[in-house]
């Protein structure tokens, strides 16, 4: 394995940061190791593995209508019914495969 020796600093909000390390500590990864797995597939692919596009961007609950929020869970509702979603587990399994590749 490489030798690790650069390092960076990033100023996040109190909160992502907190969200986020727990979500990785129950996945058994470091941030080190997505931010180096994150930097690998930029190089990789030669772009961010994300889009930033506002057409996509979650719309928070106080932002929208009543109807607005129904329409949204009775479409996620379909989705589960008719087995268009995927198992936490199977989800969080896949990323934890993408990040053993990313890290090589």
């Amino acid at each position: 394995m490489a030798n690790k020796t650069a390092t960076i600093l990033a100023r996040v909000e109190p909160e992502v940061k907190e969200e986020a390390e727990e979500i990785l500590s129950q996945l058994g990864i470091s941030s080190s190791v997505v931010i180096n797995a994150l930097y690998k597939k930029i190089i990789r692919t030669r772009g961010i593995p994300f889009t930033f596009d506002l057409s996509t961007n979650p719309v928070a609950r106080d932002e929208m209508t009543d109807r607005e929020f129904d329409i949204m869970m009775e479409r996620g509702l379909s989705q589960a019914k008719n087995s268009e979603s995927r198992p936490a587990k199977d989800v969080i399994s896949d990323i934890k495969k993408d990040i053993r590749e990313w890290t090589r």
